[in-house]
């Protein structure tokens, strides 16, 4: 078995923000020199979220939209986490809503997906540098 470990680094300008990074995580495939196997694509943050879903517009603004009703981000006193300096709590709510990792077949050297499906990158608390994980095992 062979593996391979690559990081992915973001620094998204403004408090949220959502990163497809289908192709960077397809590199990392194509660089390990694995043809069957699994990649593990991981948020190494608490406030960020790594998931597959489907590019299109609407559909962000409504996870958007959704998220910020289920974890409003203000007023910042609503959450006990957000005593003192903190004014992230919101944000490790929708981490745990949107999912920490994702986990995709690689068949003949490619991301093995269903229709439409890509990998995406969701910063719940931007403006400072964070990072995923990328763990590819195979042969």
């Amino acid at each position: 078995m062979i593996t391979y470990r690559k990081e992915l680094w973001f620094n998204i300008n403004k408090r949220r923000g959502l990163v497809n990074i289908t192709e960077a995580v397809q590199e990392a495939v194509v660089e390990s020199g694995i043809k069957e196997g699994l990649v593990l694509v991981n948020a190494m943050n608490i406030t960020s979220s790594v998931f597959i879903n489907t590019i299109e517009s609407g559909l962000h603004e409504d996870f958007e939209q959704w998220l910020e009703r289920l974890a409003p981000e203000l007023p910042y006193e609503q959450y006990k986490h957000n005593k003192g300096d903190e004014r992230n709590a919101d944000a490790h709510l929708k981490r745990t809503i949107m999912g920490r990792e994702a986990v995709v077949a690689i068949t003949a050297g490619r991301l093995d997906f269903g229709s439409w499906e890509q990998i995406f990158y969701y910063d719940f608390d931007g403006m400072r540098n964070k990072h995923a994980l990328i763990k590819i095992i195979g042969e």
